[in-house]
């Protein structure tokens, strides 16, 4: 198959009037004199942070971040002070709990100021699994980042990944060898509590040929009355031939956080990956999650949850790629929205030329609660093969005031039966998630929004 091109919406860029972020090149542990770190990691970071430099920060020029006004954003924002989790909020005990089974194959807890908890299971240990915090892994496993690390998302990629790239010192590695696999879930949280504060991660996960595995990804904070927060994130995924990933995403942040992520995963020839998107936080998120299915007989599946009320603004951008013949990509968005809350979407199939036999599905469906709140959703599609099925659909729609009538007419009080509603507009996503704690977890939520 000839060589393909993928061109994205992420790339193009216009000038900016917003300052500039208050950090500098020797804020970065890689490039300080006498680092022991491995000399690739030290060229990753000088790399990212010379395009951090040159990029302009976004604005609604760009198409991308039309929708998306980055002028609130307070960039008087610095790094935690090593000790600060004893000074800020503690994380939460139900934070901890297993929400994809019974037990956790190991669990990671990234803390404000550089501290990390984390625990493996002996055997997967034996069995050559990696599960560890990226300053471990930076020291420990340099190999298998030099693999990945600014593989799959480039630094170049926009302003805030470039951002991440160069600062991120939270983070996970997860590796799994060739046919292991990890039957308990794997589960880490980012804990970012505090205002005025700046929060960089950056997520490596590489399952060998044959491995499976169950990850779960965590970002939370408390909200906060005054002040707001950064949190500027990379996630980067690797599934090889014949692997099965499951990877839940959960975006929980606090309501005066600013949410900025670049996520790719590449999934290699009958390799599968199946991604959940939980997003219930943060003052104004802005994510860019890209599906590159680059071998014969892959498949993906995405599927997305949001719910936005007060004056949040959630703006997702995903991808699906069929770069090889025979794969199979299948995203399903749903949101529902309050007050004066707003979401975007904007989702792209794109067929490359060679990739015959692809099939492509993208679907948002959005409900609107509130006279106020408003969705935007834009499908798409780039077909450059001859024998494909891809197919698209978007909704936004109000509550149907017959449903209400009929289970007021049963003896159901207005609001419960507005809830019900919710549940079963919700209902196909959740029946998408095999794990029933992420599931409660998403019920939880709609009746807190409901409130």
């Amino acid at each position: 198959m000839a060589a393909s091109t993928v061109v994205t919406r992420t790339r193009r860029s216009t000038t900016s009037g917003t300052t500039e972020f208050p950090f500098s090149r020797e804020m970065i542990p890689a490039l300080a004199p006498g680092s022991d770190l491995a000399p690739f990691l030290g060229d990753y970071r000088s790399r990212a942070w010379e395009a951090y430099q040159k990029l302009p920060m976004p604005s609604t020029n760009d198409e991308a971040w039309r929708r998306t006004d980055l002028r609130g954003l307070d960039v008087n924002v610095r790094l935690p002070e090593p000790g600060a989790d004893q000074r800020l909020a503690k994380i939460p005990k139900a934070l901890l709990k297993p929400i994809a089974g019974k037990g956790h194959g190991g669990q990671i807890v990234l803390l404000p100021g550089g501290k990390s908890e984390i625990r493996l299971d002996a055997e997967l240990s034996r069995q050559g699994v990696v599960f560890t915090d990226l300053r471990t892994a930076e020291k420990q496993h340099a190999g298998i980042l030099a693999n990945i690390l600014g593989q799959v998302v480039k630094p170049d990629e926009g302003k805030f990944a470039a951002l991440a790239a160069a600062m991120s010192q939270d983070g996970v590695l997860v590796y799994v060898p060739r046919f292991v696999e990890v039957k308990d879930p794997l589960h880490s949280i980012l804990w970012g509590p505090g205002s005025g504060l700046a929060y960089f991660s950056h997520l490596v996960v590489w399952l060998d040929e044959g491995a499976s595995a169950t990850y779960v990804h965590e970002s939370a904070s408390p909200s906060e009355a005054n002040g707001q927060a950064l949190h500027a994130g990379t996630v980067e995924i690797h599934v090889g031939e014949g692997a099965n990933l499951r990877f839940v995403e959960l975006q929980s942040w606090g309501e005066h956080v600013w949410h900025f992520s670049h996520e790719r995963a590449r999934v290699g020839r009958d390799g599968n990956l199946d991604w959940t998107f939980g997003a219930v936080g943060s003052r104004l998120t802005k994510n860019f999650s890209e599906l590159d299915l680059v071998g014969q007989g892959a498949t993906g599946r995405m599927s997305g949850f949001y719910f936005t009320d007060g004056v949040q603004h959630l703006d997702h951008d995903t991808q699906q790629n069929h770069l090889a013949p025979h794969t199979t990509s299948d995203l399903l968005f749903k949101g529902a929205l309050k007050d004066r809350s707003r979401s975007v979407w904007q989702g792209m199939i794109y067929v490359a030329p060679g990739a015959q036999k692809a099939d492509g599905y993208q679907a948002n469906r959005n409900l609107t609660l509130s006279a106020n709140a408003r969705a935007d959703s834009i499908p798409g599609l780039e077909i450059l093969a001859d024998d494909v099925r891809c197919t698209h659909g978007a909704t936004v729609g109000k509550m149907d005031s017959d449903q209400v009538f009929y289970l007021r007419s049963r003896g159901i009080p207005y609001r419960e039966a507005e809830r019900l509603i919710v549940e079963g507009f919700f209902d196909p996503i959740m029946q998408r998630i095999p794990f029933e704690g992420v599931r409660q977890r998403f019920q939880r939520t709609i009746e807190t929004k409901m409130g």
